[in-house]
């Protein structure tokens, strides 16, 4: 229908809705993209067709009373005194770039079946206006796996068309329980190596329309657009890599994907890089799998509660046994997660719960936390144990967290035993936490990283065959239990320093942050940025914070030294310098606010 031509979605309101009906487009931009607001009465559209007439050029409307549908009319023309107190809102349509997609090359599979697109009522709510509060609705295209980044890409460069997908994969998280059953439009059958792509719909206006419950209110019927006389989009390749989509699994097991900017994955990417160097020479590269870090990072910004887990007894002969490779990594990511207004915990070993409770109290005094964070530790005590300390009520589909990660933190190895990276066996201090992960392994809505410089830390049973194969006494130590990111670093702390600063990067990408907001609201204000960004972290307190962690008695891993010092390097230079070089790429094209 209309194919080379911009299509547009028709929402007819009274005149005092009118404002607020505009309000509510400017913050749903992603559904409600504004083409043309008219006068009242007005019956043309002069920035999108010549000679149209909106009572006729509908093929069909939706009539509402009060918030129902009363009716379909194939004219308005009856409507004409009571049209002269309204006002028409033209609003972008997906069909726009239908033509684009295939362009692009991508399939449209709705176009080949003959039906209508498939569009959705989600369980998320749009920013609410006035009267208008509503679900958004979203459309469905099922894309080729290998077609993503090109549909992502090219819709991104159309956010008069609804822009880029707000969501990849599985649908549940959208609230929609069966592909098979649209609210609007047909159901579209998908092809094998399909994923279901979803884009923000103008059936939204719709919804607001019902929400409303205005006396009188008319739309197009879903499928029925107004057509202008604009041609369709442009398809040529984005040349700004901070507006070039590209698209990653994040989870296999749902599955989920993630849009980010080509220019943010450069940046982590250089991160992933910087922190893979070798001060210790223990031949790290061997374990490296590029973008790791990266999707630890996409799965973090999604995740909304997140458990942290570190601690490994290295020194079995003092008290207390920690090193200082772990908690400062761990606890630069919860300044940052905790900034971008998640849930997080930090889980240890029972034995060292109050030790680490003291620990957090003094961050917190000295500012390198916003504030304290609850302290966990896990027994077994049944089979069950750690399915109920994951999920309320023991129930996968009720996850407490959506991402564990372990930092620094001993991995159980094939025998059962915990080893340091001399070989020495350390089960006995150490509670049985890899439990979590491996259960973790079979919850859907549950992913898990591990952070590890070695390969005898938990989640870095990932590359196992490779730590058997070079580290020193890999076939001993090699952890046995996988998480589904493994981040290798010079030093476990970088790891945790890394994720940090990706966090901050996405939460300032243009592309990703859209895509976590699902086209809705605006996107965050300088103050807002200046909070995350004083939340990264920075040499002084990193120092801050190694000094704390001397105060309580722990030590260097390598040499077992109380002083300023990681794995037997010291903090100045050595880690200082690491610091301020991810700050750099960090800031680098995005400068603080002053």
């Amino acid at each position: 229908m209309g194919s080379g031509y911009q299509q547009a979605n028709v929402v007819i309101l009274h005149k005092t809705l009118a404002n607020d009906f505009e309000a509510f487009c400017d913050v749903n931009r992603g559904p409600l993209p504004l083409l043309y607001r008219s006068n009242p009465g007005e019956w043309g559209c002069p920035l999108l067709a010549k000679n149209v007439d909106i009572r006729l050029d509908c093929p069909q409307y939706c009539v509402f009373e009060d918030g129902l549908m009363v009716a379909k009319v194939s004219s308005l023309m009856s409507y004409t005194l009571q049209l002269q107190d309204m006002v028409t809102f033209y609003l972008g349509c997906s069909f726009s770039f239908q033509q684009i997609l295939k362009d692009a090359g991508v399939p449209v599979r709705n176009v080949e079946q003959n039906r209508n697109v498939s569009m959705y009522r989600t369980s998320v709510p749009c920013v609410g206006v006035g009267q208008f509060r509503c679900p958004l609705v979203v459309t469905m295209l099922p894309v080729p796996r290998e077609k993503l980044d090109a549909a992502s890409q090219v819709t991104h460069l159309a956010p008069l068309a609804h822009g880029a997908p707000i969501h990849i994969g599985d649908p549940a998280p959208l609230g929609i329980q069966d592909l098979s059953q649209p609210e609007y439009g047909d159901a579209v059958d998908p092809a094998p190596g399909d994923v279901p792509v979803f884009w923000a719909c103008g059936v939204t206006g719709i919804e607001a329309i019902k929400s409303c419950k205005s006396p009188l209110a008319f739309s197009h019927a879903p499928g029925c657009m107004f057509l202008s006389d604009l041609e369709t989009l442009s398809t040529a390749p984005p040349s700004d890599p901070k507006q070039c989509a590209q698209t990653f699994c994040i989870s296999e097991k749902l599955p989920h994907y993630s849009l980010v900017s080509k220019a943010a994955v450069h940046q982590i990417q250089d991160l992933e890089h910087l922190i893979g160097e070798d001060p210790g020479q223990r031949g790290i590269q061997a374990l490296f799998i590029q973008d790791e870090l990266l999707k630890s990072c996409l799965s973090l910004s999604h995740a909304s509660s997140v458990l942290i887990t570190t601690g490994f007894p290295t020194h079995f002969q003092h008290d207390p046994p920690e090193e200082t490779d772990g908690p400062p990594g761990a606890v630069a990511m919860v300044a940052m997660l905790q900034a971008l207004g998640k849930r997080v915990a930090i889980l240890t070993d029972q034995r060292a719960l109050d030790m680490h409770r003291g620990i957090m109290e003094d961050a917190v005094k000295k500012g390198i936390i916003k504030t304290e964070v609850p302290l966990l530790s896990f027994q077994k005590t049944s089979s069950e144990s750690a399915l109920h300390f994951l999920c309320h009520d023991g129930d996968p589909g009720k996850p407490r967290f959506d991402h564990l990660v372990a930092i620094e933190r001993s991995g159980r190895a094939a025998d059962g035993n915990y080893y340091n990276m001399r070989g020495i066996n350390i089960k006995h201090l150490v509670d049985p936490i890899d439990d979590l992960f491996v259960t973790a392994s079979s919850i859907p809505g549950i992913s898990t990283t591990g952070i590890g410089d070695g390969g005898n830390e938990l989640g870095m049973g990932k590359v196992k065959d490779a730590v058997r194969t070079y580290m020193p006494n890999g076939n001993l130590i090699a952890c046995d239990v996988a998480a589904d990111f493994a981040v290798t670093a010079g030093v476990s702390n970088w790891g945790g320093y890394a994720i940090a600063c990706g966090l901050y990067i996405l939460s300032l990408c243009p592309v990703h942050e859209r895509y976590l907001r699902k086209g809705l609201g605006t996107p965050p204000s300088p103050d807002q940025q200046e909070i995350w960004a004083a939340s990264l972290p920075t040499v002084d307190k990193e120092e801050d914070f190694l000094s704390i962690l001397v105060k309580y008695g722990v030590r260097s891993g390598k040499t077992a030294n109380l002083g300023l010092e990681v794995d037997g390097l010291p903090f100045h230079p050595t880690h200082a310098t690491i610091i301020q070089k991810m700050r750099d790429i960090t800031y680098f094209p995005n400068p603080p606010l002053a």
